[in-house]
């Protein structure tokens, strides 16, 4: 039956069942290609493969985690097993979960992240496939930008990380960047994330600065203390804010008209 031959390749790659080979590697490697100062975070989730009627106890050990300490120790590259047993269940990778985040100054709170996703399933749709080069390396892209806020007693400037999905040409389009595969189009192959950086940044929420030729000015709102602060309609009375290496500045990003 097609299902026991199915369970028979994955015992092979787990190593439950000696002497047999399927001829392909068992892992393959995600990378990215990322603006300065980014990083990524991933999570590869695995389940039960395709006939199995076992589980694992809670759940527990059904995941691995990458780049999870990516302050302090970050590496592009990312070797990903298909297949791994716990619990003496045989399992098989369904998606990777992965954090796009970056900082924007040397605070360890002073960063923001947004979400991408890698599916693999089996019984994907041709035209939700990734597809690969003859070099075995297939690409999807993302586009992130900065949105920018005050937040606190002294509207210090903070930031929000805004990631979408994108074509190849690095234009945003709907929805996170997301890239689908089945299982078997990946073995010894490499799936990039390629991630554009938009040259502007904006505000994070309408009606609380105003666009002027040098840049941005913060609407004052009912006073300095209104952590609000939209404008309605009074583009006059502005105020300061700090920005987050403590400069007190009136214009934003120039800082001084």
């Amino acid at each position: 039956m097609k299902w026991k031959s199915e369970i028979a390749v994955v015992a092979c790659c787990l190593g439950l069942v000696t002497g047999c080979s399927t001829g392909q590697p068992d892992t393959f490697t995600f990378t990215a290609d990322l603006p300065p100062n980014f990083a990524y975070k991933a999570i590869a989730e695995y389940v039960p493969a395709k006939g199995e009627t076992c589980t694992v106890p809670g759940g527990r050990n059904t995941a691995v985690g990458y780049n999870m300490k990516w302050r302090e120790s970050y590496t592009p590259n990312s070797e990903i097993s298909m297949y791994r047993t716990v619990s003496g269940c045989p399992l098989v990778i369904r998606r990777i979960r992965l954090d796009i985040n970056a900082s924007y100054w040397t605070h360890r709170g002073d960063f923001g992240g947004d979400s991408a996703m890698v599916i693999i399933r089996d019984d994907l749709e041709e035209q939700y496939k990734g597809t690969f080069s003859d070099a075995g390396e297939s690409t999807f892209y993302g586009h992130c930008q900065w949105l920018f806020r005050t937040s606190g007693a002294q509207r210090r400037i903070v930031k929000i990380l805004d990631c979408k999905a994108a074509n190849a040409r690095g234009e945003p389009e709907r929805g996170h960047p997301v890239s689908g595969y089945s299982l078997d189009q990946l073995p010894g192959k490499t799936v990039k994330m390629k991630i554009t950086l938009a040259g502007e940044e904006r505000p994070y929420m309408g009606d609380t600065w105003v666009k002027l030729p040098k840049g941005w000015k913060r609407c004052m709102g009912d006073n300095f203390e209104d952590q609000y602060a939209f404008c309605f309609g009074n583009f006059k009375d502005f105020s300061s804010f700090r920005m987050p290496d403590g400069r007190q500045c009136t214009i934003y990003p120039g800082c001084t008209e």
